[in-house]
């Protein structure tokens, strides 16, 4: 069995039918033109591996217009195992640097919550006061200040 319904092709790639839809939309694998006579469209195995790889890409962080480059470059019987390389450490890169991002928020979380007593009236939180100030403003709004401007 070399052609299946989308249906089938959706299973035997571990998608939804949408998924396949969506790429196909996307341009990262062809829809089969409709049969002449009616019936189902089919789609040859071919696709169900080109979905697997694209799933894979994204699963390892790869966006969408990256994988149509890795699919490209799949295609192109002259291109290098090099070219592939230098997306792959680019992605790295920007993966540690999205770690390093998100270190340096959990670091700043952690400083507001240890300073946080976790009780007593909003207007005295030390969390919203960090925040407050970020923005330049000196003071929590009391729930009365939102009242008056409401009117």
């Amino acid at each position: 069995m070399t052609e299946l319904t989308i249906g089938r092709a959706a299973k035997n790639a571990g998608v939804g039918v949408e998924t396949i839809r969506f790429y196909e939309r996307k341009g990262l694998i062809e829809q089969p033109l409709k049969p002449r006579h009616g019936g189902y469209r089919s789609y040859p195995i071919e696709t169900v591996r080109r979905i697997r790889f694209v799933r894979q890409a994204q699963e390892i962080g790869f966006s969408l217009r990256e994988i149509e480059e890795l699919l490209s470059l799949r295609a192109d019987p002259s291109a290098d195992c090099s070219e592939v390389r230098e997306r792959a450490a680019a992605k790295l890169e920007e993966v540690d640097q999205k770690m390093a991002q998100l270190g340096r928020i959990r670091s700043a979380l952690d400083e507001l919550i240890a300073a946080c007593p976790g009780r007593g009236a909003l207007r005295k939180c030390s969390i919203m006061e960090s925040l407050v100030a970020a923005t330049g403003e000196t003071r929590v709004p009391a729930k009365a200040d939102h009242q008056e401007s409401a009117r």
